[in-house]
């Protein structure tokens, strides 16, 4: 019989529930559920207390050098000032911990599998998507993990943070976790980004000026992609630029008649705060050179801005950025990804399920930018040098699949060739 039974909800929350129940009970003594899902818990906190009644004992005491808070007569933490700010004030003292033997040591490990567990990249997923959890998804579940755990050191409810010594997992990037569209694909999402669309919005209510309420019956409304998204789509694209580079863009980086793009700069977000840097890497400072047709939808993007500055006067911030949001400020960082997923959305609404594009994120469309050139037979030192790589060798690394489908149709060329000459 599986360790979780389905108990009427989704695998997900489940295990969620189960796990959430066996550690109320572990915790608290008791707890009260049904008699079904009582059977289930039972099970997993059975063999979470066979282990930790098995390892109790199972550790050497040792005398280490700690350091704890400064405390004052009333029990409060001792603060100085140090460069302006007030910190609190540690003292070193020796402190004897209890150090775990392997065994228990491992079954420290096995109980946090059952009550906290992180997907790797080689487990099934049970939101339904394909492949495991990226880095970034692990990596802050392990922040948060961890963060929870210093705190319990500093509150001396534990003696050690057990996730100060887990190292995240690096997952390759290979062809089967790299999202891409293929030239067919491609050429049809680029065709469906500048064309109007029909919509069809369902009946619903509105309020009207006097603040009562009527109902709107279902109609179908035709609209495009704004201008702005068609430009940012085909950037991305046409040069394999990455988001940050993209929305740092102002306009004196287009050389409009050389067509070319300047890439000096990148965005990322740090706690939350958009903050502007140095790309990526040295070799990341660059210059693309852009399709004529491009540079003539960018040209449209100015005109197009410069008039809706007019329309709207100060409450536009000035700023000359290319991507913006209404009042002039940068576009927002997440908006290009929810803008494709729903750009892709759309289209596979309107289109038969075997003509469905792929549901990639933004960055696979720098993935697409490189797979369709070096499918396209162009050398891999000008691939790098326009995705402002490093070296060679990480284009190489990153875009195996479509060098192998270059070597094996250069492998089928030469067979050809022998062959009208044997």
């Amino acid at each position: 019989m599986a360790m979780y039974r389905k108990l009427g909800r989704s695998s997900a929350q489940r295990k969620a529930l189960l796990r959430t129940q066996v550690t109320q009970l572990l915790y608290h003594g008791k707890i009260v559920t049904t008699e079904a899902r009582a059977k289930e818990v039972r099970k997993i906190a059975e063999k979470v207390i066979a282990m930790a009644v098995r390892e109790k004992d199972n550790y050497e005491e040792v005398t280490v050098k700690a350091k704890v808070p400064r405390k004052n007569a009333d029990g409060k933490r001792v603060k100085e000032v140090i460069d302006g700010k007030r910190r609190t004030v540690y003292d070193e003292v020796d402190k004897t911990i209890k150090k775990d033997q392997p065994s228990r040591l491992h079954a420290r490990r096995e109980m946090l599998k059952i009550l906290y567990p992180v997907t790797s990249s080689e487990t099934t997923r049970k939101d339904g998507k394909v492949g495991g959890y990226s880095r970034a998804t692990i990596s802050k579940t392990h922040n948060v993990l961890s963060s929870i755990m210093r705190t319990a050191v500093e509150w001396e409810i534990i003696e050690r943070n057990p996730c100060g010594k887990v190292k995240v997992p690096s997952i390759p990037k290979t062809a089967d976790n790299i999202k891409f569209f293929t030239p067919e694909q491609t050429a049809a999402f680029l065709a469906y980004t500048e064309e109007p669309h029909t919509w069809e919005v369902k009946a619903h209510n509105r309020i009207d000026d006097t603040a009562k309420g009527y109902t709107v019956g279902q109609y179908t409304s035709q609209k495009g992609l704004s201008l702005q998204l068609q430009v940012l789509f085909h950037m991305a694209i046409y040069t394999g630029m990455r988001k940050g580079e993209l929305l740092a863009l102002k306009w004196p980086d287009i050389d409009f008649e050389n067509n070319t793009v300047h890439v000096t700069k990148s965005v990322s977000v740090l706690k939350g705060r958009v903050i502007i840097k140095e790309p990526k890497t040295r070799t990341s400072h660059r210059t693309i050179t852009i399709p004529q047709s491009l540079t003539v939808k960018l040209q449209k993007l100015r005109i197009s801005q410069s008039e809706y500055r007019l329309s709207v006067g100060e409450y536009w911030q000035n700023e000359d950025w290319i991507f913006t949001q209404d009042n002039g400020k940068m576009m927002n960082y997440s908006t290009p990804y929810h803008a494709l997923q729903n750009t892709i959305k759309w289209y596979n609404q309107s289109h038969p399920e075997n003509e469905a594009l792929p549901l990639i994120p933004f960055y696979g469309l720098r993935h697409t930018s490189a797979t369709l050139l070096i499918a396209g037979k162009q050398d891999v030192k000008t691939v790098s040098s326009r995705l402002g790589h490093a070296q060679t060798s990480t284009t190489m690394n990153i875009y195996a699949h479509a060098l192998q489908e270059g070597d094996q149709r250069a492998a089928d060329t030469l067979e050809t060739i022998l062959k009208k000459h044997s």
